[in-house]
């Protein structure tokens, strides 16, 4: 797909009513995800067959779709594909894939994609800021800290939202700060 980039992409993936921080895997003109069994994503992508991988840049998004659940007012219906699927409301592009789950591990389910459609929504193009990437990295360090309350994972989060604060701008810091709320 357009946006996508050979390595492990970064996005916001829906899945009806549900959204969550996933990586989409790009290897050699494949596209896959690996999934943590019992999450809502896989069970959704079980139950219905499409993921919807959503581009934005709102860090605080990235925060509370790692560790809660969205209104449903923030997302929003399209098709795709001859598909009924659904976007973030307020992202800057999605692509829309059919999901199959390919194999699985007693923890993990390995998902293979292929494209339904895309889309952009807003034109505005964005320098990379080192404080979004710290929030990104932070949020999912925190994901497993809260988990595990492993001391390796909080000095990593601290690492990466000593960056936020450095590089960030005001959202990236009001996303460090909502991080530290969940993490506590």
């Amino acid at each position: 797909m357009g946006f996508l980039n050979e390595g492990i992409n970064e996005v916001i993936a829906t899945t009806g009513g549900n959204a969550a921080p996933m990586g989409i895997i790009c290897r050699n003109g494949t596209l896959s995800m690996v999934l943590f069994r019992g999450s809502h994503t896989e069970a959704n992508i079980r139950t219905n067959g499409w993921v919807v991988a959503n581009l934005t840049h709102d860090p605080v998004v990235w925060v509370r779709t790692a560790f809660d659940d969205l209104p449903l007012d923030a997302f929003t219906p399209l098709e795709a594909g001859g598909r009924r699927v659904e976007r973030l409301k307020e992202c800057e592009a999605w692509a829309a894939f059919a999901a199959t789950v390919e194999h699985e591990t007693a923890e993990t389910a390995f998902v293979t994609l292929s494209p339904l459609g895309e889309g952009v929504v807003g034109q505005v193009l964005r320098a990379h800021n080192r404080g979004f990437a710290g929030i990104v990295e932070a949020a999912v360090h925190g994901t497993r800290y809260v988990l595990s309350r492993d001391p390796a994972l909080k000095a990593l989060i601290d690492h990466h939202l000593a960056i936020v604060r450095k590089c960030g701008g005001p959202r990236e810091r009001e996303a460090a700060a909502v991080l530290e709320e969940y993490i506590r």
